[in-house]
C-alpha cells in the first residue's frame, strides 16, 4: 500500500526534509485556504479511498486556524473513505490547559474529542505537557521524546559539559531535570521560592458553596480552614558556583520565569547558562528578553516554526527531530513495533 502524507499548514520540518529526504515520498496533492470571510476550505486533489493518510500539521502562531485546518482536513479524508487518518502533530496545542482552573474547562480534553469526531484514528506527537493527556483520547497516541536529541546536543555542542549542572526552574520540573542529570552523570539543582509560580499553586477559585452563611435553616458543615500558602525566600538547592547551568523544560513560551532563573543562577556563581526545551513557542517579545538577559543560549527543537524568532535573537539554536518523526511514520505504515523509538526512555523524560 502506498504511503501518503498530506500537509495542512505550518510545515516546519516536513516538506523537503521529511517528505523528499527521510521517507522518499512526495506530499499528497491537497489545497488548504481561507475564504474571504476567513472560513477554512480544503480540497483533496487525489483519491484516498482505502488508504492510510498521514496529516502533517505543525502549529504556527495562529493556533486556532491551524486546529480548524486539521479538523476540516481530517473530516474531508474521512468522508472520502480513507482507511486510517493519522495526525502528525509534533506540538499538541492547548496542552497546558489539561487541568481544571476556576470555573473554566479542560480544553485539551475538548480538542481530543473534536479530533476523534473529525475522523482521526491515531496521533503522533512529542513531549506532551503532561503524560496523562494520552488518556483524553479514544484512539492510540504515540508520545515521542526529544530528550535523546537534546542530550546529544549537550554532549557535542557544549564545551566542558562535564562541569555542568542540570537545573529545574521549579520543583514541578525536578523529575525531568533529574532524568537528564542521571543520563549525563551530572549534578542536579532546583530553584525554589517566592519568585516561582507553578501550575499546581494556581487557585481553584470556584468558591462553592458561597462564603456567606444563611442564618435561617441549616448552616452546612464546618470544614477545616486551610491556611494560604506562603512561599519561602528564593533558594537554589544545589551548588552552581563555577558551573555551567543547564535549565531543562518541555515548553518555553513566556520567558519571564527563565530570565529570572538565569539572574538568580548568575548571582549564585554560574558562569554560563543554557536553556533546553522541546517546544520553542517564544511568543510576544520573548526573543528580545532572551537577548537582553543573562542566558547564553536557548536550544529548542523544530516541532514549532520559529525562524522569525531566530532572526531576532542569535542566542536561539535549533535541534532537528525530523528523523524520529519520519521513522515513526514509516513504522506505523509498515505495521512495525514502535518500541525501538522508546528504548531506554522513562516516564520522566
Amino acid at each position: 500500500m502506498e504511503l501518503k502524507a498530506i500537509r495542512a499548514s505550518g510545515l516546519s520540518w516536513a516538506g523537503r526534509q521529511q517528505g523528499d529526504g527521510r521517507l522518499g515520498v512526495e506530499l499528497g496533492k491537497s489545497v488548504v485556504f481561507q475564504e474571504s470571510n476567513r472560513e477554512t476550505r480544503v480540497d483533496v486533489k487525489e483519491s484516498v479511498r482505502g488508504q492510510t493518510i498521514f496529516i502533517i500539521q505543525t502549529i504556527p502562531r495562529d493556533v486556532n486556524t491551524a486546529i480548524m485546518e486539521l479538523l476540516v482536513m481530517a473530516y474531508a479524508l474521512k468522508t472520502s473513505c480513507a482507511k486510517n487518518i493519522i495526525g502528525v502533530i509534533p506540538y499538541f496545542p492547548y496542552s497546558k490547559q489539561c487541568k481544571m482552573r476556576k470555573r473554566g474547562s479542560i480544553v485539551c480534553k475538548l480538542l481530543a474529542s473534536m479530533l476523534a469526531k473529525a475522523g482521526l484514528t491515531h496521533i503522533i506527537t512529542m513531549d506532551l505537557h503532561q503524560k496523562e493527556i494520552q488518556g483524553f483520547f479514544s484512539f492510540p497516541v504515540d508520545n515521542l521524546r526529544a530528550s535523546p536529541f537534546l542530550i546529544q546536543y549537550i554532549q557535542e555542542e557544549i564545551p566542558d559539559y562535564r562541569n555542568a549542572i542540570i537545573v529545574a526552574k521549579s520543583p514541578a520540573a525536578a523529575k525531568r531535570a533529574q532524568s537528564y542529570a542521571e543520563r549525563l552523570r551530572l549534578g542536579l539543582a532546583v530553584i525554589h521560592g517566592e519568585a516561582q509560580c507553578s501550575e499546581s499553586d494556581m487557585a481553584d477559585g470556584r468558591h462553592s458553596p458561597p462564603c456567606v452563611r444563611n442564618t435561617t435553616g441549616h448552616t452546612g458543615l464546618e470544614l477545616p480552614l486551610m491556611m494560604a500558602k506562603e512561599k519561602p525566600p528564593i533558594t537554589v538547592v544545589g551548588d552552581v558556583g563555577g558551573r555551567i547551568a543547564i535549565i531543562v523544560d518541555d515548553i518555553i513560551d513566556d520567558v519571564g520565569d527563565f530570565v529570572a532563573a538565569a539572574e538568580i543562577l548568575k548571582e549564585r556563581g554560574a558562569y554560563k547558562i543554557y536553556i533546553m526545551a522541546t517546544h520553542g513557542l517564544l511568543s510576544a517579545d520573548a526573543p528580545r528578553l532572551i537577548e537582553e538577559s543573562a542566558i547564553d543560549e536557548v536550544v529548542v527543537t523544530n516541532t514549532v516554526p520559529h525562524e522569525v524568532q531566530k532572526l531576532q535573537c542569535p542566542k536561539i539554536k535549533t535541534v532537528d527531530v525530523s528523523m524520529i518523526l519520519a521513522e515513526a511514520i514509516r513504522r506505523i505504515h509498515n505495521g512495525e513495533s514502535m518500541a525501538y523509538l522508546f528504548r531506554n526512555i522513562t516516564v520522566d523524560d
